[in-house]
C-alpha cells in the first residue's frame, strides 16, 4: 500500500473539501497528496500542504488518478461528489469508483466517510524506506517487492531510492519533514550508517534491512538471522521491539560501527568485489590475514582523558559496535553497543609469526567472547579518543574510506533507537512511546 491520498471534489463541494483538508492537515501532511487541478489549487492556497496537481476532472484528472490507483500507488481516495447535479465527465467518475472497488482502495464520497478514513489513518504508522538498489548480490527489484509485501500489512510504506546524486541523509531529512513514524534503511553498511547518522538524537526508530556484503551493524545487533535475512529483519520491524544503542562521531562524521586505521583501512580497500561476491563477509577476514603479514608498523599517538601514549602499531580500531567478523575490533572479546564507551584495539606484532598469532588470538577472542592475552594487542575503553600517526595512515569509517589521520572519535551514549530482537544482547530498551 502506497502512502498517497487523492483529493477530488465537484464544484459545489470544493468549499467542503478545503475545510476538510484544513481540519485534517496534521494527518494529510504525512502523506503524498494528489488532487485534480482546481481542487488541488484551492487546497494549496488554504493550507501549507504540498499538493501534486493532476488535470482538472473534465480534462482527464479523474482518469489520471484512476491510473495511479490501478498501479497500487494510492492509499485512499476522497471524492466529495455532488449527487444532485449530473457531471459532464460522469464516465470518468464511474471508472474511478470501479477501479477503487477492483483494487480494494478505500473511497469516501462524503465528509462523514472521509473523516472515518482519516481517523483510521491517524492511527496508522507511516514508515519511510531508504532503499539502495545497487547494494547486495541479489535482485534489487525482487528484494524491494518482498519488503513491500512483508511490511505493507502492518504500516504505510513510502519508498525512497538512493541515487549517486542523492545522499541517504537527504532522504532521511525529507522523511523527517514528512513526520515519519519510523525510518527503514535497506542496503549495505554504508547506507545503514548514513541513515542512522541522520537519525542521531531524534525519537524516530531505525529499522535495518541488511542487503550488503558484511552487514556488520545488523550482525552486531543479531538482526541478520538465518538464511533469509530480509524476511527476518522485516519480522523484527513488524514485532516492534526497540532498543537504544550508542553511536559515535569520527571527526564530526556519524559512526555506528567502527573506525579503522592502518590494517583495517587497507583490508577494506583491497577486498575486491569478486572476493566479496564469493566469500561474503569472510572476504574481509581472509584479506585481513594476508594484510597482517604485510602491514608495516607506524608511530601512533593516542590521547585518552588528557593522557598521551605512544605506540608502534600496525592497526588501530575504535569500535562502537562490531560483530565477531570484525576481527580487529575484538581485543576486549566483546563490543557492547550500549555501554557508553568506545572499544580501542591496538595491534603491534613485530614479526610475521607474531602477526599470525595475533590474528588467530583475535579470532578466538571474538568466538569465545573473552579478552586477548597478548602483549602485542592492547585494549582500551573510553568515551573519547584522539589518534595521530606518523606517517599519516588511511582511515575507514563504517566500511567507507574517509581520508587519513589524525582523527578524534567521541561516543554518543543512547544516541539511536533501533528495532532489534530480544536476543540482541542489549541493555537499554526504548520506551514504548518512542517506538
Amino acid at each position: 500500500m502506497a502512502a498517497t491520498i487523492a483529493l477530488i471534489a465537484h464544484d459545489r463541494k470544493k468549499d467542503q473539501i478545503v475545510e476538510f483538508a484544513k481540519q485534517y492537515q496534521p494527518v494529510l501532511c504525512r502523506y503524498r497528496i494528489i488532487a485534480t487541478g482546481t481542487t488541488g489549487q484551492r487546497i494549496k492556497d488554504a493550507t501549507s500542504l504540498e499538493i501534486e496537481r493532476m488535470l482538472s476532472g473534465p480534462m482527464g484528472g479523474d482518469a489520471q488518478i484512476s491510473t495511479q490507483v490501478a498501479e497500487g500507488k494510492v492509499t485512499a481516495v476522497i471524492f466529495l461528489v455532488d449527487p444532485l447535479y449530473a457531471q459532464p465527465h460522469e464516465p470518468d467518475i464511474q471508472a474511478l469508483q470501479r477501479i477503487c472497488a477492483v483494487y480494494d482502495v478505500p473511497l469516501a464520497i462524503n465528509v462523514a466517510t472521509a473523516s472515518a478514513i482519516l481517523e483510521q489513518l491517524r492511527r496508522t504508522r507511516v514508515a519511510h524506506l531508504i532503499f539502495n538498489p545497487v547494494s547486495g548480490q541479489g535482485n534489487a527489484d525482487h528484494d524491494l517487492t518482498l519488503i513491500e509485501e512483508l511490511l505493507s500489512p502492518a504500516m504505510e510504506l513510502v519508498v525512497h531510492l538512493t541515487t549517486p546524486d542523492t545522499h541517504p541523509s537527504e532522504l532521511v531529512d525529507d522523511a523527517i519533514s514528512a513526520q515519519a513514524d519510523l525510518i527503514l534503511a535497506s542496503g549495505g553498511d554504508g547506507t545503514i550508517s548514513a541513515v542512522a547518522g541522520a537519525l542521531i538524537g531524534t525519537d524516530i526508530p531505525l529499522g535495518v534491512i541488511p542487503r550488503g556484503t558484511a552487514n556488520a551493524f545488523a550482525a552486531a545487533l543479531n538482526i541478520s538471522q538465518g538464511f533469509m535475512p530480509i524476511r527476518s529483519a522485516c519480522n523484527i520491524i513488524v514485532q516492534g521491539k526497540t532498543w537504544v544503542v550508542d553511536v559515535a562521531k569520527c571527526n564530526d562524521q556519524p559512526m555506528i560501527l567502527l573506525a579503522g586505521i592502518g590494517l583495517e583501512a587497507e583490508v577494506i580497500e583491497r577486498a575486491d568485489r569478486e572476493a566479496k561476491n564469493r566469500w561474503g563477509a569472510f572476504a574481509y577476514i581472509m584479506e585481513g590475514i594476508k594484510q597482517f603479514n604485510q602491514q608495516e608498523l607506524f608511530e601512533t599517538e593516542i590521547e585518552v582523558e588528557g593522557v598521551i601514549k605512544t605506540f608502534q602499531a600496525g592497526a588501530v580500531t575504535i569500535a562502537n559496535a562490531a560483530p565477531p567478523t570484525s576481527v580487529m575490533a575484538q581485543g576486549a572479546g566483546i563490543v557492547d553497543a550500549s555501554d557508553g564507551l568506545l572499544d580501542i584495539t591496538i595491534g603491534a606484532p613485530q614479526t610475521d609469526l607474531e602477526a599470525v598469532g595475533a590474528m588467530v588470538n583475535l579470532v578466538g577472542a571474538a568466538l569465545m567472547r573473552h579478552p586477548t592475552n597478548r602483549e602485542d594487542i592492547i585494549n582500551l575503553q573510553t568515551r573519547r579518543v584522539k589518534v595521530k600517526t606518523h606517517p599519516p595512515q588511511k582511515v575507514v569509517v563504517d566500511g567507507e574510506m574517509v581520508g587519513t589521520t589524525p582523527i578524534e572519535v567521541e561516543c554518543i551514549p543512547r544516541g539511536l533507537i533501533v528495532f532489534a530482537p530480544e536476543s540482541a544482547d542489549l541493555h537499554q530498551e526504548a520506551p514504548e512511546s518512542e517506538a
